[in-house]
């Protein structure tokens, strides 16, 4: 079936006949919103309430000033929807479980209703139900779509979530009455979204189509006029340029649905998919757009008029009272997370005159950001762990937003390593270093050449690295000579014979070195790494292999990707006099990281 991608003036088959009462409805939409409540980047050139001076993009307060002008100006009804990942990626979600700000501050905004997306399990589903706890406790909050998210009857650690439910302070499905249309809401959380929230565990997820095909038949049971269905799952194109995706095998699988309201892959679609006859629509990323699609309904038919998405830019003043709120919540940042760290939150960091970036989804084989990150986790490690480590790696789907020129500041770094959390009150994941044989380290570089290939965010970046390798040649056969790098440049030779013995430590996020559990799964059982500790005893478990960046103090002192990041961008040279630290030129172009060298 081919997907057509159209302006919808051009499709509506439906004309009301003469004395009809038409029905005008209005949907603005955004998904993946990530918790960039400003606008960026650089963040310190953000001026949300002047226009014309900047050349950022994104920001609530902007995002509030589109939806009061849409509301004041639309006529019929007016919906104003988020379709997940609200949450997490920015320094705001670090202060979430204690303040429930951004849920309240969505509502503030005119936010009628959002869902959960994976990223909204990062913390795990206790928190998450302390975050909504918290943000209804102090305020109202938009309708929360949990939608076929299924709990666990044995494990207690999702009871909190699963008591909001049945408390009905978030729920599957919502049915709204607005200028006599009724229109049945429901969200679902897609198979990939599933698959990449690790920390959503007990919950799960029942099978998207199937649980469609119910909140249809109850929808149309109830005789609601219109169906929306909020999907964190997403469209994507493939390889032949065809859309596809989790969205578009729901809109060919179930009947019944009007508009489908689609997040996830952070896919900007300038005008709807149409497949079956039903639009899918999506906004892009970080509030860079606001969706607006705009509907007629008469005589039981629904016909979609226009669409077009409203960028979020300069162009617009924002909301004085949002920007307020934003700037209150800014000083609790600093005051909470920074000032510990000695940091600031408007300080300058570092500043550079070209772009740094890494997308796990486009070209990440020519990425300068990638390697950057795996040298700083290298330098950070090398620097202020008693052990160092011989191999440090980072993969691109933890990497999450790329540096523009500009002076950047704390916001502009961690919006980069963002993601996770560990045992502190310092947001992100923290560092960890597992030890493995030479045999065991050539089988894991040959096993993330392939892994990629499936899912794009597998594709990794090393810092302490050297290798040859023949891309001709076949699987687990491809790499010839690895040798460690030293500081000082020297190079070690890595024997992957079974007789060497000998350990080198690999370090990573906790999240990536979980990777390392599944390596036999994905060489079809020929591979089994077994992580170790210095020693050379079974990690059996990897909150043991968390590095301890100051054994002088008591506790476990986790060090984080963000925090390397800024200390590596910290101790580059201030090349232009003005007493702030530039970018090595060496990251102004490709950067080869460990691949490829072909051996001859």
């Amino acid at each position: 079936m081919k997907i057509a991608l159209v302006f919808f003036l051009s499709v509506s088959l439906f004309l009301p006949l003469p004395g009809q009462t038409e029905k005008k409805i209005t949907i603005l939409h955004t998904n993946d919103l990530h918790s960039h409540l400003t606008g960026f980047a650089p963040e310190s050139a953000y001026s949300p309430l002047s226009v014309n001076d900047d050349n950022t993009v994104g920001g609530f307060s902007r995002i509030a000033a589109i939806i009061k002008t849409e509301k004041e100006s639309n006529t019929g009804t007016s919906l104003v929807i988020d379709a997940g990942d609200f949450l997490m990626g920015t320094l705001f979600h670090s202060v979430e479980i204690k303040t429930g700000f951004q849920l309240r501050l969505m509502k503030s905004m005119g936010y009628d209703i959002t869902c959960f997306g994976n990223h909204e399990f990062d913390y795990g589903p206790e928190k998450m139900a302390a975050i909504i706890s918290s943000s209804v406790k102090n305020g109202e909050i938009p309708a929360l779509l949990i939608g076929n998210a299924m709990f666990d009857k044995k494990d207690g650690s999702d009871d909190g979530l699963e008591k909001l439910l049945s408390d009905n302070l978030i729920g599957r499905k919502l049915i709204l009455t607005k200028d006599g249309i009724k229109t049945g809401i429901f969200s679902i959380l897609g198979k990939d979204a599933d698959g990449v929230a690790p920390k959503a565990t007990p919950v799960s997820f029942a099978k998207q189509s199937s649980f469609a095909k119910k909140m249809v038949k109850e929808f149309q049971a109830e005789k609601c006029n219109i169906i929306i269905c909020i999907s964190h799952s997403g469209v994507l194109k493939d390889k032949s340029g065809e859309w596809g995706g989790e969205d578009v095998e729901l809109a060919k699988a179930v009947k019944g649905i009007d508009i489908i309201i689609s997040g996830h892959t952070h896919t900007r679609l300038d005008q709807p998919l149409i497949v079956n006859g039903i639009p899918i629509v999506q906004a892009g990323e970080f509030g860079q757009f606001v969706g607006r699609l705009s509907l007629t309904y008469s005589n039981g038919k629904l016909r979609v008029e226009s669409y077009k998405l409203i960028p979020v830019d300069d162009k617009i003043m924002g909301d004085k009272n949002i920007n307020l709120l934003i700037e209150e919540q800014k000083e609790r940042i600093t005051t909470e997370i920074l000032k510990p760290l000695s940091m600031n939150y408007d300080r300058p960091v570092i500043e550079t005159t070209f772009v740094i970036e890494g997308n796990e989804m486009g070209d990440f084989k020519e990425s300068n950001l990638g390697p950057l990150v795996a040298d700083a986790i290298h330098f950070y490690v090398n620097g202020n762990s008693d052990k160092g480590t011989d191999v440090s790696m980072v993969a691109a789907g933890v990497i999450r937003d790329k540096i523009i020129p500009g002076i950047q500041t704390a916001p502009d770094i961690f919006r980069v390593m963002s993601l996770g959390s560990g045992k502190d009150d310092i947001p992100g994941y923290p560092l960890s270093r597992l030890y493995v044989t030479g045999k065991e380290l050539k089988s894991i570089l040959e096993i993330l050449q392939v892994a990629y290939k499936s899912k794009p965010d597998n594709y990794c970046y090393y810092s302490g690295l050297r290798v040859e390798y023949d891309p001709e040649k076949g699987l687990l056969k491809k790499i010839k000579k690895i040798e460690i790098i030293h500081s000082d440049g020297t190079a070690v030779n890595v024997d992957f014979s079974k007789k060497n013995k000998s350990l080198y430590s690999v370090t990573a996020n906790s999240y990536m070195l979980e990777f390392f559990g599944i390596i036999k799964k994905m060489s079809f059982g020929l591979i089994n790494v077994v992580p170790k500790d210095a020693t050379g005893n079974k990690v059996k478990d990897m909150k043991n292999a968390v590095i301890d960046m100051d054994e002088n103090k008591e506790g476990v002192q986790e060090g984080k990707e963000w925090l390397a990041l800024m200390e590596f961008l910290g101790s580059m040279k201030d090349t232009n006099g003005n007493g702030i630290p530039d970018i090595d030129k060496k990251y102004a172009g490709t950067v080869k990281c460990f691949f490829p060298v072909k051996a001859k």
